[in-house]
């Protein structure tokens, strides 16, 4: 997300608005005879605020529910054979290989190398040099240990904003990227047609339907 004021980014919405949308969806399709839902979403950072709920659904109804993100930034081992970059160059971050050569398969005329830039994280710069960061998660790594959780904007911790090697990109790589994430996607979507799951009727109404 960019600075305040800069005129563009991305339209948010607040943990309990979504959440609230995940909730209503989720139960608006048990209610018409669904036993398994997945949600699949291909940005990480949705995951952060979507197990309270989904947990909430299990629990009321029954439902098989689980959250399908496709394999991108730290969880990308199902394609990693298909990306060159080692683990520092954070091949599967922003606008990094993994990105660029995807966006590159999808509409090659989005894709201006001339404005590419290789670029790492850091540390908020204010926390000082005893800390650093690898990549894009929330996560800081003080005296050798990654375990500190610190809320952060993207500027804060990326200078140009992208975290990653572009120059490693390609349209073949983005397109074989495609096809052996969707075959991943089908190939546990169909292991969940399996699942034996049954919901009760009155678990199936929704108390807050208006």
């Amino acid at each position: 997300m960019g600075e305040m004021g800069m005129g563009s980014g991305t339209m948010t919405l607040s943990g309990a608005t979504y959440r609230a949308v995940v909730y209503d969806l989720a139960m608006s399709m048990i209610y018409h005879g669904f036993n398994k839902i997945v949600f699949v979403t291909h940005h990480g950072s949705n995951s952060k605020v979507v197990d309270e709920i989904l947990r909430k659904i299990r629990y009321e109804t029954g439902c098989f529910i689980c959250w399908y993100k496709t394999p991108t930034e730290r969880n990308y081992s199902i394609v990693g054979n298909i990306l060159e970059g080692p683990p520092e160059e954070t091949p599967g971050w922003h606008a990094g290989e993994l990105e660029t050569s995807t966006v590159w398969a999808w509409d090659e005329t989005l894709i201006d190398m001339d404005k590419a830039k290789k670029d790492r994280t850091h540390a908020p710069a204010y926390m000082g040099e005893k800390f650093s960061k690898k990549d894009g998660s929330g996560d800081v790594t003080f005296m050798g240990s990654e375990n500190i959780w610190v809320p952060m904007e993207h500027h804060e911790y990326s200078d140009t904003a992208t975290i990653g090697n572009p120059f490693k990109g390609s349209k073949e790589k983005g397109e074989k990227y495609f096809q052996a994430s969707g075959k991943a996607l089908a190939a546990f979507l169909k292991e969940v047609k399996k699942f034996d799951i049954d919901i009760p009727d009155e678990a199936r109404l929704y108390k807050n339907r208006a």
